[in-house]
């Protein structure tokens, strides 16, 4: 699958030092943690992988005919989101 990266998760990377290597390596290591099948114009997916022991959430979708997999945002969880696996949202 080829990864397309959306203009705000470029944008988004870039303001947060994570570079297209970072994420291909978060992808390699993680798994998905929440899924928008609802989503428009495809469903999404919020997965968490790994920056050496830095914790990285990505957003995408997946057009499986085209092959593609299309980077919507990536982000480093906050602590105060998230409990400490970064897999649970913290309750409010």
């Amino acid at each position: 699958m080829i990864n397309k990266y959306r203009q705000h998760a470029i944008k988004r990377m870039f303001e947060r030092g994570i570079s297209e290597f970072d994420v291909n390596s978060a992808l390699s290591n993680g798994r998905v943690i929440e899924d928008y099948p609802n989503d428009y114009p495809l469903p999404s997916y919020l997965w968490l992988g790994y920056i050496g022991s830095r914790p990285i959430h990505i957003v995408f979708s997946e057009n499986h005919q085209l092959g593609e997999r299309i980077i919507i945002t990536v982000y480093e969880p906050n602590p105060a989101q998230w409990l400490e696996d970064f897999t649970t949202r913290v309750k409010s």
